[in-house]
């Protein structure tokens, strides 16, 4: 099955149509005809099965023929990430989360950072083709970059941890995460987060682990963190 995502199609529509450059895809680059069928998702749970009634380069219709709507997971992974100095691997990790099921990013600009501004322009368009890629029908939601301290200072409800390396006393993060929670980690840039962060943190409520024994990269970490909260909750 090949996924098409539009976030504008809702569960009372009839018809449907694709903007222009989503027509010629359909059309020319798929060669999808009239009677040919087109399965859509808006993000939300909801898979619509559709039909082409008109195979438009500039304006494919199609008929929504059935719908279906899944469950939202019972758990939910929130990353807070320092974006990483080359921006590739920051892309790398938002990928590669959104296929594992991750619900929400957040980039954080820390006392560290090598990076301090992300625009998530390009980012949204990484986690809309991963989504489609793999199937899912939840679209992750990524904010705008905040600082470290605005975001430990925001109303975070759930389990709280930060990994980070200093040689302090940490718990085993896969040993910390409970089933069907909210969970929300902080990651650090390269350079760790600074002595003051972790403390500030710590004084917030965040739980202080550690995600194995050796030094992972940003999005490593990032993703080992994600991966974890997925597999707990099989």
């Amino acid at each position: 099955m090949q996924l098409f995502y539009n976030s504008e199609i809702k569960k009372s529509d009839k018809t449907f149509f694709f903007d222009k450059e989503e027509s010629k895809h359909i059309v020319k680059v798929l060669r999808k005809k009239e009677g040919d069928k087109v399965f859509i998702t808006n993000g939300l749970g909801y898979l619509f099965e559709s039909e082409i009634i008109m195979a438009s380069e500039k304006k494919c219709e199609v008929k929504i023929t059935k719908e279906t709507f899944q469950e939202p997971n019972t758990f939910y992974t929130h990353i807070a990430v320092a974006p990483t100095k080359m921006n590739d691997r920051l892309e790398w990790f938002l990928e590669k989360a959104t296929e594992i099921g991750i619900h929400e990013i957040t980039p954080i600009i820390c006392d560290h950072s090598e990076r301090k501004v992300y625009k998530i322009d390009r980012a949204e368009k990484i986690i809309q083709a991963a989504m489609k890629q793999s199937l899912h029908y939840y679209i992750p939601k990524i904010n705008e970059p905040v600082s470290l301290s605005q975001f430990i200072k925001s109303n975070i409800t759930g389990q709280k941890f930060i990994a980070h390396c200093e040689e302090t006393d940490k718990k085993s993060f896969k040993n910390e995460v409970k089933r069907d929670e909210k969970i929300t980690i902080l990651i650090g840039p390269e350079g760790d987060f600074s002595t003051k962060e972790i403390n500030f943190a710590i004084e917030n409520k965040f739980i202080p682990v550690t995600l194995g024994n050796t030094r992972l990269r940003t999005e490593t970490a990032a993703l080992v963190a994600c991966h974890t909260i997925a597999l707990i909750n099989e």
